[in-house]
C-alpha cells in the first residue's frame, strides 16, 4: 500500500517539530529537566510524614439502623400490630444506670439539699402525732383514717402562682399526698432515683419547704405514706429495690431487693403490716413485714403491670393495668398461684397505663395508650364505656394517667394543650378542664388530696434537662375546707342531732352560707352526702377545729348519747 501523500500543514508541522528538537538537544534542556524531576522526588520523600496506627475510640460509634432494614424481627410481638409498646414510658436504659446502694442509706446521706432537712423531719413526726389523737385523748388511736368524700364545685377550684413550686429534677412518675387534715405536704419520685418533698405550708423563715432526697438509683415508680404512721413512707424503683423511709430513725431502709424491676406499689386499706408491689412481666408480690419477706407471687399479666389499686368497699377487690392491653380485677381470696382467674378484664388495643378504683368502690377507670379511657360500672362491673382521650404523650412526657376525685362524678386527667380534663362519670363524656396561664408545660400525673376536698396537685413534663427542676401544681378549692364541714354536718342531720351550728359555720372567715354556690346543694338536700358513722364524725371533728383559713369550728354537739 503506498504511503498516504502528506498536505502542505502536516509537512510545515513536522518540520517544525524537528527544529525545535534540534535546538533544545543543543542547549541540553531534556537534561536538567530530567535533574530537576529527580530532586524534587528525593525532597519529598524526605519530609514526607507517616502518620501513625490510629487508636480505636473508647465507645464504639454505632450506626443506628432500623431492625427492618437490618433484616431482623421486632424484640417483642407485642409491638406488631394494635398492642404496641408504650414509648412514653420510663424503661431501664432511657436513663443513666446509677449502682444502687444495698444496704439503708441515712436520710442525711440521700439528702441533697445545702440547707438542713431537720425542719422536714420535725414537721412529719408532728403530723404523724396528732394523726394518731383521737377525740382529744392524746393518748387513745384512731385506727386507720377515714377517707372524706364530697362533690365540689369545679368553678372554684383555682391555681395560683404561690401554689407552684420546682421539687425534683426530671420527668416526674408518681406524686402522692400526705394524708393528713393538718398540713399539705406533697412527696413526687422522678426518673433519676429522687423523692422530693413540698411542705406548701412552710412558714417563710423556715425556707422555701421543698427537700430533696436520693435513696434510689433509677426511675422511681411509686410511693406511699403509710396512713396510720405518717413518718414511714414506702417508695418502689426500678432498680429492684422497694425503701421505706423511716422519719423517725432517719433511715432509708431496704425492705425487699429483687433483679427485676418495680413498677407499682399500694396499701390494702387497714392492713398496714403489707405491702403489695408488681415486678418484672405480670408478676404481683406481697411484702410481709410479720414474717419479714415477700410471700408467694402470683403472674397476673403477660408484659409488666403499671398500676395496683385497692377497692375500699372491698378490701379483697385488687385492680391491675397491663402493657399487655388488658386491666383485671382480681379477688385475692381466690387467686390461684398456678393459674390465677380474674373476675372482671377490659381490653385496650394497647397498653393499659393504670386502673383505678373510684372513692366508693364502685367504679374502676382505665387508661390506654389507645386513646380510650374506660369506665366500668355496675353492681359487679358489668356495664363497660369507653370514652376518647388523646393519650398520645411521646417519649418525653410521662404517660396520662385518669385518677378519682372525691366522689365518683368526675376523672382528673393530664392533655396536651397544657391543661387538666375533666370527665363526667354520669354523662360520659369530658364536661370541662382546669387552665391556668401559670401551667408552663403539660401535667401528666396527678393526686387528689383524700381529705381536703377540692384540693389536686399535679406535675409537669419539664425538666428534661439535667439539672433542670420539674415544676408540681396545686390547685385549691375555695371552699375546700369547708366542704368537708359540710359532709360531717349532713351526716349529723342523717341522725336527726339537735345542735346548733349555722351561726358558727358562718363566722368561717370569708364564708356566707346564704349566697354560698359551693353550699347550696347542702340546703337543697343533704341526701347525696354519704351519712358518716359517729366515730367518724368525731374523727373528722377533730381536725376541723385547727383548719387554716377558717376560725376555729365549734360544733356543740347535744346528744346525750356521743
Amino acid at each position: 500500500m503506498a504511503p498516504k501523500k502528506l498536505t502542505e500543514y502536516e509537512r510545515r508541522r513536522l518540520e517544525n517539530i524537528k527544529r525545535n528538537d534540534q535546538m533544545l538537544a543543543s542547549l541540553n534542556i531534556h537534561f536538567k529537566i530530567n535533574d530537576l524531576t529527580a530532586s524534587a522526588k528525593r525532597q519529598r520523600a524526605q519530609t514526607k510524614v507517616i502518620p501513625g496506627k490510629k487508636s480505636k475510640p473508647e465507645t464504639p460509634i454505632v450506626t443506628r439502623r432500623s431492625l427492618r432494614r437490618r433484616g431482623m424481627p421486632p424484640p417483642d410481638a407485642s409491638t406488631a400490630g394494635d398492642l404496641k409498646k408504650d414509648d412514653s414510658d420510663e424503661t431501664l436504659t432511657k436513663t443513666p444506670k446509677l449502682k444502687p446502694k444495698l444496704g439503708p442509706i441515712t436520710m442525711k446521706d440521700a439528702y441533697c439539699g445545702d440547707a438542713t432537712d431537720q425542719k422536714l423531719a420535725e414537721t412529719i413526726i408532728g403530723i404523724s402525732k396528732n394523726s394518731q389523737l383521737g377525740n382529744g385523748d392524746e393518748n387513745e388511736s384512731l385506727g386507720y383514717p377515714i377517707r372524706v368524700s364530697g362533690c365540689v364545685d369545679l368553678g372554684a377550684v383555682k391555681l395560683e402562682p404561690k401554689n407552684i413550686a420546682r421539687v425534683v429534677p426530671g420527668r416526674v412518675l408518681t406524686v402522692r399526698f400526705f394524708p393528713s387534715m393538718d398540713m399539705k405536704l406533697v412527696a413526687v419520685g422522678n426518673k433519676f432515683g429522687n423523692v422530693g418533698f413540698w411542705n406548701v405550708d412552710a412558714k417563710e423563715e423556715d425556707g422555701d419547704g421543698i427537700y430533696l432526697y436520693q435513696p434510689h438509683s433509677a426511675p422511681v415508680s411509686g410511693i406511699v405514706v403509710q396512713a396510720c404512721s405518717l413518718s414511714k413512707v414506702y417508695s418502689s424503683c426500678y432498680d429492684g429495690f422497694l425503701r421505706l423511709m423511716d422519719v423517725e430513725k432517719e433511715l432509708f431502709n431496704v425492705l425487699y431487693s429483687s433483679d427485676d424491676a418495680i413498677f407499682s406499689i399500694a396499701q390494702r386499706p387497714n392492713e398496714v403490716k403489707s405491702l403489695y408491689f408488681a415486678k418484672g412481666q405480670g408478676i404481683v408480690n406481697m411484702w410481709d413485714e410479720r414474717a419479714g419477706k415477700a410471700l408467694t407471687p402470683w403472674t397476673l399479666h403477660k408484659d409488666r403491670i403499671n398500676t395496683i389499686d385497692f377497692s375500699t368497699d372491698n378490701t379483697n377487690l385488687i385492680a391491675t393495668s397491663s402493657t399487655d392491653g388488658s386491666a383485671c380485677i382480681w379477688d385475692l381470696r381466690y387467686v390461684d398461684s398456678v393459674e390465677p382467674k380474674w373476675l372482671k378484664m377490659v381490653s385496650h388495643k394497647r397498653a393499659v397505663h393504670s386502673a383505678y378504683f373510684s372513692p366508693s368502690g364502685s367504679c374502676l377507670a382505665t387508661t390506654s395508650f389507645d386513646d380510650k379511657v374506660g369506665l366500668l360500672t355496675g353492681a359487679n362491673f358489668e356495664d363497660l364505656s369507653m370514652m376518647p382521650h388523646n393519650n398520645q404523650t411521646g417519649r418525653w412526657i410521662s404517660s396520662f394517667r385518669a385518677i378519682w376525685g372525691w366522689d365518683d362524678s368526675y376523672l382528673f386527667i393530664g392533655t396536651m394543650n397544657r391543661a387538666v380534663n375533666v370527665i363526667s362519670t354520669a354523662r360520659r363524656r369530658s364536661i370541662g378542664i382546669l387552665e391556668s396561664p401559670h401551667i408552663s408545660a403539660i401535667p401528666c400525673r396527678f393526686d387528689a388530696h383524700p381529705y381536703m376536698i377540692g384540693m389536686l396537685a399535679g406535675a409537669t413534663s419539664g425538666g428534661q434537662k439535667l439539672g433542670q427542676m420539674t415544676r408540681v401544681l396545686l390547685w385549691l378549692c375555695n371552699y375546700c375546707f369547708c366542704r368537708t364541714a359540710v359532709c360531717l354536718v349532713a351526716s349529723i342531720l342523717h341522725e336527726n342531732w339537735t345542735l346548733t351550728f349555722v351561726q358558727e359555720l358562718e363566722q368561717m372567715k370569708g364564708l356566707d352560707l346564704a349566697s354560698n354556690k359551693c353550699m347550696s346543694t347542702f340546703f337543697k338536700g343533704y341526701v347525696s352526702y354519704k351519712p358518716l358513722q359517729k366515730s367518724e364524725v368525731l374523727d373528722i371533728y377533730q381536725g376541723l377545729i385547727i383548719r387554716k383559713n377558717m376560725r376555729s369550728v365549734n360544733l356543740k354537739l347535744a346528744k346525750n348519747s356521743v
